[in-house]
């Protein structure tokens, strides 16, 4: 009997106020795969990343979402969160007031504390916590001082995704959509963030890229490539595939995208 793919999307459409951006889309992702979903703006890609976080302003007009076999489009973000699943953001948001620190221990406590029998969580202990933390910023080469700034706050591109990353090390999901993670930094700051999420990855987790550009995936590399067009997948291959999209762009596909429709 085969094992339960870990994530699914079967035959989605999606949008936000009422319109259909999302057209029948269907993805499989097993366990300890790497996943990239290409296309190019306006596609998408990031519709179908909000709509498995659980974004409440995004609805579903008919399909389902399922996560380790469970249909997950009926829980909160915080319920996802807390089954496995994590979405790093493009354009992270800005708290000011909360120190990384603290927001990471809210989190890790929402998503990894222990049942307290009561429908609660067991808040993880401060001394526990902090183990954690130093682990985690030393496994990524994070200065300790980046733990009590604020949230984003006066954040370069590369120090927000950094701190997605090291969000994500804390939470240790079972499954990560990184959108877009690649916008907005130069060379260096790619190179350190891909790093990161390299050593993160293991054959317990599975991840989904989406990604516009060839250069992310120079540093971070998939088994499997998904091209994203008018709200359909409508090619898919292996690493080849987005070599062969840095080279000839998205045109010569429109074809088949139309065809599809």
């Amino acid at each position: 009997m085969s094992e339960t793919p870990l994530f699914q999307v079967e035959n989605l459409h999606a949008g936000i106020e009422g319109e259909e951006i999302l057209k029948g889309v269907n993805l499989t992702i097993n366990r300890g795969e790497i996943h990239a979903l290409m296309g190019p703006n306006g596609s998408g890609k990031s519709t179908l990343a909000y709509i498995v976080a659980g974004h409440p302003n995004y609805e579903v007009f008919e399909g389902r979402v399922l996560f380790k076999g469970e249909n997950v489009l009926e829980l909160g973000a915080e319920e996802r969160a807390q089954l496995g699943m994590f979405l790093a953001f493009q354009y992270p948001t800005t708290i000011p007031g909360v120190s990384m620190a603290n927001f990471l221990r809210l989190a890790v406590n929402s998503v990894r504390g222990e049942d307290d029998g009561e429908g609660g969580k067991k808040r993880i202990a401060p001394r526990e916590f902090r183990r954690m933390l130093r682990e985690k910023m030393k496994m990524l080469n994070i200065d300790e001082s980046f733990a009590t700034r604020y949230l984003n706050e006066g954040f370069s591109g590369g120090e927000k995704k950094r701190a997605e990353i090291l969000q994500m090390a804390m939470l240790e999901p079972e499954f990560a959509i990184m959108d877009e993670t690649d916008s907005g930094l130069d060379i260096d700051a790619l190179h350190t963030v891909s790093e990161g999420v390299n050593k993160l990855y293991d054959n317990n987790m599975s991840m989904l890229l989406i990604t516009h550009y060839q250069r992310l995936l120079n540093h971070i590399k998939p088994q499997f490539v998904h091209v994203l067009m008018d709200g359909r997948i409508v090619r898919s291959g292996g690493p080849e595939l987005a070599e062969e999209l840095e080279a000839k762009g998205y045109d010569w596909l429109k074809e088949v995208a139309g065809a599809a429709s």
